[in-house]
């Protein structure tokens, strides 16, 4: 069956010449793992520009700028971050053998083995380093990878195809580029291990392909990753770090600040930071502003202002921040000015869908505890965001509940620190990586177990005598 120009035969063929190659090629040393992660770093640092571009392309307009941070260099980063501690991540991990074997002279081990081909299924809002920074894992541990990017980033995908078929042959690194049915083929296959980033509704489908092959899965999803903003925060400093976080990439970021409590004695002086937040970040306008972010297509475009619609019928505020009061209506792109919704409800679909762009409604609590209820009431997001002065506040608020991780008085920047695990929980992911919880993720930890060369051993075996049976009784006490 042919899918997007390529026949589901062919896919197959692919995985089969990387398994085989692993397979005859054996473990790979850290000097041959250190050169895949140096082939990216080249690539990256040499195409960025042209990376970065193609990313403006797709998007309509992108902040080049942005794309040399969040996705050029924050990739480079990764991978400087793998090749500097791998060999250290590699070595065995020496454990501790039971009484009496360890007497005896019995060892234990750990062992980090490849687990051979990991397929990255990538999404479109950071194409680039969503790609490159779980192939920084990947590499580290000595796996090789196939790759299938999103088709909604067609210029950024097919430019990464014909760059990685530059500077990897095929038994090392493969990308397949196509839409929905290639997407289902290349989650059906028999990988070693299956990463997949983009929406909840689509891992349904991709684990359920999985399971055919009982392929290991890291699900790294989203949700709606609430803000907690204390009374004892400093309400400037926070407007301009959220606001930061739901204009970057025009909040089309899996992490982004989905939804902000705020005392509600301070709603109206929140809402007065947010708008000179954005107004500071954007004092020229954001229509014709090179530093802010299109929504990535026309569909998009129109789901994210259902959801306004939708709020304005069901009795919720909405506030456009538009700090050049400009027509957004008339475009070449699908620029779209932040906005925020005052006091919704659960019935409002912004309320109900992970929101994945520029709309940030904003809640009210009179206790901290009514916060931390509703934030448990829901799917345990991706991230979640504490801001405020008060140890015992904040430490109620991350204790009592559940996320992927957690950033505190910022929002996004955990998932920044490589030798911090980046991962979600129930509903917003399974699995983590990066820096050596991503090696962890991509190695089969291989228990090894030499026996004693004693022959006290022989007590274990019948006919079981007096010996055997203290022996065993005294293992039976409390």
């Amino acid at each position: 069956m042919a899918l997007d120009g390529i026949a589901s035969s062919d896919l197959e063929t692919l995985l089969a010449r990387q398994k085989a190659a692993h397979l005859r090629d054996g473990t790979p040393s850290a000097e041959t793992r250190i050169d895949w992660i140096d082939r990216s770093i080249d690539l990256l640092a040499t195409h960025g520009e042209a990376l970065a571009k193609a990313m403006a392309e797709d998007f309509g307009h992108r902040s080049i700028d942005q794309s040399n941070l969040t996705d050029i260099a924050g990739s480079i980063g990764a991978l400087k971050h793998s090749k500097a501690h791998l060999r250290k991540w590699m070595r065995p991990e020496k454990r501790s053998v039971d009484f009496p074997l360890n007497l005896l002279g019995s060892r234990a081990r750990v062992e980090y083995q490849p687990k051979g081909v990991v397929g990255i299924i990538s999404p479109w809002n950071f194409p680039v380093n969503l790609t490159f920074a779980p192939l920084a894992n990947v590499f580290a541990a000595g796996n090789r990878a196939m790759i299938k990017p999103s088709e909604f980033t067609e210029a950024t995908s097919e430019l990464m195809k014909t760059l990685l078929g530059e500077y990897y042959s095929e038994e090392e690194v493969a990308v397949v580029t196509g839409g929905p049915e290639l997407g289902g083929a290349f989650s059906s296959l028999p990988f070693d291990h299956l990463i997949f980033t983009g929406a909840t509704s689509i891992a349904h489908h991709v684990m359920r392909a999985a399971a055919d092959h009982l392929v290991p899965l890291t699900l790294e999803l989203g949700g709606k990753s609430p803000v907690v903003l204390g009374r004892s925060a400093n309400l400037e400093k926070a407007a301009n770090r959220i606001m930061a976080g739901k204009t970057m990439n025009a909040g089309q970021i899996c992490l982004a600040p989905d939804y902000a409590f705020v005392p509600e004695d301070r709603a109206g002086d929140f809402v007065g930071a947010a708008q000179a937040a954005v107004t500071k970040m954007f004092p020229t306008g954001l229509k014709d502003n090179d530093d802010y972010t299109s929504v990535v297509n026309q569909r998009h475009y129109e789901r994210l202002n259902s959801y306004l619609d939708d709020a304005r019928e069901k009795g919720a505020e909405v506030v456009e921040i538009n700090p050049g009061n400009e027509n957004f209506s008339q475009q070449p792109h699908h620029k779209m000015a932040p906005h925020l919704v005052l006091n919704p409800t659960d019935d409002m679909k912004v309320m109900q869908d992970e929101i994945f762009g520029p709309i940030l409604p904003v809640m009210t609590y009179a206790e901290t505890s009514d916060a931390i209820g509703y934030i448990n009431d829901h799917p345990r997001p991706l991230g979640l965001y504490y801001f405020g002065e008060d140890a015992g506040e904040r430490d109620m608020v991350v204790n009592r509940t559940t996320s992927g991780g957690v950033t505190v008085n910022d929002v996004i920047f955990h998932v920044a620190q490589e030798d911090l695990p980046f991962g979600g929980v129930g509903p917003s992911g399974m699995g983590s990586y990066h820096g050596r919880d991503g090696f962890m993720e991509f190695s089969h930890k291989k228990a090894i177990y030499t026996q004693t060369g004693s022959e006290m051993l022989a007590i274990m075996r019948p006919p079981y005598g007096d010996a055997f049976r203290k022996q065993v009784a005294g293992r039976l006490k409390k």
